[in-house]
């Protein structure tokens, strides 16, 4: 049981890998925030990326340290 769920959950995160591959998320050399965020939520939306589901982070703020 325990190694058909973790197959299941590895196979939903390469699914939703490549989703961010075929939308070309990796690529480019502007790290933010914001693209980090939405790597992140397009990888474990997984399989649900190819029902219609675009999910993207739009704005985050990192705290910034204080002076």
């Amino acid at each position: 049981m325990r190694t058909g769920l973790a197959l299941l959950l590895v196979v939903w995160f390469v699914i939703g890998a490549l989703a961010g591959l075929q939308r070309h998320y990796y690529s480019g050399s502007d790290a933010s925030c914001a693209k980090a965020g939405t790597i992140a939520v397009t990888v474990l939306a997984g399989p649900l990326n190819y029902a219609g589901v675009n999910p993207k982070i739009a704005h985050c703020s990192v705290p910034q340290p204080s002076k």
